[in-house]
């Protein structure tokens, strides 16, 4: 039950990278000819959808495509306090409508193609009283992409991640991991973390996208990771 284009971008926590990964495919997209569409589904932590500290805004401003267009446009959801979608929701004495939800997702689907949907947090963050994450992935029919820190404690949280994808009925298309700390992780370490995640997850390991110091221009070998997995 998966769609043959769209992209979900999830990962094992917060802060892992998802919104980096995000930013590289729709790099990646527009220069091969593409016409591509980020969503943020829900937002958190920032006053509107266009917020400077907002992920719609950073993919926006390091995309050349998207010069001059309003992030606000690619945001569902957008709640100020730094929490999981729905307790940020219902701090703000506000509702998630999944309906509204697959609505917009599929008034893009006309228009674009494919959609580059960028979760909150991981799988099992709660989205509405008795929805995830993992629901909504589900209930879209996207293809998952995992992203992971490349470091220590990834192979517990990868292979959990890709367990309870499983469980319901979602097969993973891939991880990335994301290795952005100074000095970056051992070479050898992080052999064994993608040794361990392919064999036991049973899933590739597309490589491993560094420390960007321009997000407009990032190295070759960044779209090298991600050219693997959109095939």
């Amino acid at each position: 039950m998966q769609s043959a284009a769209d992209l979900f971008i999830t990962g094992t926590d917060t802060g892992v990278g998802k919104s980096v990964v995000s930013l590289l495919i729709m790099q990646l997209l527009f220069a091969s000819g593409r016409h591509p569409f980020y969503l943020k589904l829900f937002q958190t932590g920032c006053d509107h959808p266009a917020d400077i500290r907002g992920d719609a805004r950073f993919i926006y401003d390091h995309t050349e495509a998207l010069k001059g267009r309003d992030p606000g446009s690619s945001v569902i959801f957008c709640h100020r306090l730094p929490r999981a979608p729905y307790y940020a929701a219902e701090r703000s004495r506000d509702r998630i409508d999944l309906t509204l939800v697959a609505k917009r997702v599929a008034e893009k689907r006309r228009t674009f193609s494919p959609l580059v949907i960028e979760g909150a947090g991981g799988l099992l963050v709660p989205v509405t009283r008795d929805k995830m994450v993992v629901d909504v992935i589900r209930t879209l029919e996207c293809r998952l992409l995992l992203v992971a820190r490349a470091g220590l404690g990834t192979i517990n949280h990868t292979l959990l991640s890709l367990e309870a994808a499983r469980q319901r009925q979602i097969e993973p298309l891939g991880v990335v991991l994301v290795d952005a700390h100074l000095p970056p992780s051992e070479q050898d370490f992080v052999g064994e973390n993608i040794d361990a995640i392919q064999r036991f997850g049973k899933v590739p390991v597309a490589g491993v996208i560094g420390r960007l110091n321009d997000f407009r221009r990032p190295p070759d070998s960044a779209y090298e990771v991600i050219a693997k997995v959109l095939g």
